[in-house]
């Protein structure tokens, strides 16, 4: 395994492009409405990363077809946005994004309801929410990568939800995956130790139903195999000497909690 630290210049890349990626995520979140369909949504992000100078990662990364994975109600990561894929009320939405910003990786994910959801939906979007930031309480210089995961994981099971174990987070920066993978959920390990300049790509994925999931046909799609909701949450983030830097969200963001924790 070959985790990379960055340097100076390397981090202040890494914070504009993730500066500009939460950008793109409040442009699409005001978008989203009943009726919209999700390819609608991959065009208009697109244009606004390429507004910046920047290039959407996702778009031909192995193959995929599209700048942005656009996951529906069960379905948990990596769909392919359709113009027949429409939005209803009811309906959640996670998105997937990322872009990058002179070399630089930037890499983030949200779940949305879609008009007025149910009360299910939305404990299950907040739980994920929380459970990342439970997770990057131990994102710190000194401790072990598993402590991520397994606060992670406890915290979700914690209300009888499915982690799954099929997809991990992944550090992040020249490339879009780099080293280390990072589980959701606990691991026999401690993992390796972090160290001060270190970026990661904190992502749970969290099931209203069991953890196991399957993929569609068309190679992407992850869907739970028992029906149930899904959903994402994903910040890249920054190992410092004190507390983490997340990149992907700034510091008087309504998004989500505030440090100190």
């Amino acid at each position: 395994m070959a985790v990379t630290v960055k340097s100076a210049k390397e981090i202040e890349l890494m914070r504009e492009a993730g500066r500009l990626l939460e950008i793109v995520h409040k442009e699409l979140a005001d978008a989203i409405r009943p009726g919209i369909s999700t390819y609608e949504l991959d065009k208009l992000g697109e244009k606004v990363i390429r507004s910046f100078g920047c290039e959407p990662n996702f778009l031909n990364y192995n193959g995929y077809p599209a700048s942005f994975c656009i996951s529906v109600n069960d379905e948990v990561v990596h769909g392919i946005p359709y113009k027949e894929k429409i939005l209803h009320e009811g309906d959640i939405v996670s998105i997937d994004a990322g872009l990058i910003y002179k070399g630089m990786h930037s890499d983030a994910a949200r779940t949305y309801g879609v008009g007025k959801i149910s009360p299910e939906a939305q404990k299950l979007i907040d739980v994920t929410r929380e459970s990342f930031f439970r997770g990057i309480e131990f994102a710190r210089a000194g401790h072990r990568l598993h402590e991520i995961s397994a606060a992670i994981g406890d915290y979700a099971e914690s209300f009888g939800y499915g982690v799954v174990r099929d997809l991990v987070g992944h550090g992040i920066g020249h490339k879009l995956h780099e080293d280390p993978q990072i589980p959701n959920f606990r691991q026999r390990s401690r993992g390796i130790r972090l160290v001060p300049g270190m970026t990661l790509a904190i992502e749970p994925m969290i099931n209203a139903g069991r953890a196991d999931v399957e993929w569609l046909d068309d190679d992407w799609t992850v869907v739970t195999e028992d029906g149930s909701l899904s959903a994402h949450y994903e910040n890249t983030i920054l190992i410092t000497d004190g507390e983490p830097e997340i990149l992907t969200l700034s510091a008087d963001s309504p998004e989500g909690r505030k440090f100190p924790f």
